[in-house]
């Protein structure tokens, strides 16, 4: 079963969510998160823990946000992870405490100080089984800066491409790759 992991300020329903539910069907879920870390994290270990006891393959994909949080995971579990051009440093990078903005609905929600210290706690120092990681890569990424993958991720399987975005375009070029990866 693959679990796929939303990013920062996205939903279960948002654009690359929907285009996996396309393609993976039945062997994705795909929750929607919650804005707070530690809720976060423990929806999707309590999702992770009920698929390993009933003998399920779990593997990861996490885009941006998601991303760290698949790291974080994958380590704790010894899961495989594919990673859409990941937050390595969201506690620096989601940096701006005050009002956000729900992409899915409109909403907004409030990012404290004390969220940045929860995503600190997530951080890997060492990832154990970096054989177990896909990097996908854009280098035109607005958001993230995508060497900081490459050096958290040296040894994972990198595959970095010219040009794209943050929301990595023709992500669906790679779901048979996903798919093989996780499989």
């Amino acid at each position: 079963m693959i679990l796929y992991i939303h990013g920062f300020g996205s939903s279960g329903q948002g654009g690359k969510a929907t285009l996996f539910r396309e393609y993976f069907e039945d062997e994705v879920i795909i929750p929607s998160l919650s804005y707070v870390p530690s809720l976060a994290i423990d929806t999707l270990e309590q999702i992770i823990e009920m698929l390993l006891s009933k003998d399920e393959t779990v593997g990861l994909v996490g885009s941006s946000l998601g991303g760290y949080y698949a790291i974080y995971l994958a380590n704790k579990y010894d899961l495989k992870a594919v990673l859409i051009n990941p937050a390595i440093y969201p506690y620096k990078t989601l940096d701006k405490v005050g009002m956000a903005m729900n992409y899915f609905d409109g909403s907004n929600f409030e990012v404290t100080s004390e969220h940045l210290k929860n995503l600190k706690s997530y951080e890997v120092e060492f990832v154990k089984n970096e054989e177990n990681f896909l990097t996908l890569l854009q280098t035109d990424d607005e958001v993230l800066d995508y060497n900081e993958a490459v050096e958290k991720l040296p040894n994972s399987d990198l595959v970095i491409e010219e040009g794209g975005n943050h929301s990595f375009e023709n992500i669906e070029s790679y779901f048979r790759k996903i798919g093989s990866f996780l499989g």
